[in-house]
């Protein structure tokens, strides 16, 4: 890989880095309810229903959250394979990515082969 595509790739994992920390950050700050309302103690002012409801929202922001965490990890790692000189480098079996599926997804840590023997698994 040369050195201006690393550089495209970087910049673009450091984007991608910064914009799931204000996500996740989000997140935090809208999953901070009080007990009553998470626990529906409050039931003068919300209807049965309206808690359900609420509660399902809670659920699916928990797994948004957890999805951008997850994929922040990724990130990080990738931006820390960059660092060491690693990235583009198969972890499974050594040989180089193509840089088509770098540039489609700069967080991969399997060629196409083995990516596809570790979904047949």
């Amino acid at each position: 890989m040369d050195n201006k595509t690393r550089v495209e790739i970087e910049t673009f994992l450091t984007g991608e880095r910064e914009r799931l920390l204000e996500e996740i950050a989000e997140f935090e700050r809208s999953g901070q309810e009080t007990l009553s309302d998470v626990s529906g103690e409050n039931n003068y002012r919300d209807h049965m229903a309206d808690q359900g409801s609420a509660t399902f929202a809670r659920e699916l922001d928990q797994t948004l959250e957890g999805n951008a965490r997850e994929r922040l990890g990724q990130v990080d790692q990738a931006l820390g394979r960059i660092a060491a000189g690693d990235h583009g480098v198969c972890k499974r079996c050594g040989k180089r990515i193509p840089l088509e599926r770098l540039k489609a997804m700069p967080t991969a840590e399997l060629c196409v082969t083995c990516k596809e023997w570790e979904e047949s698994q």
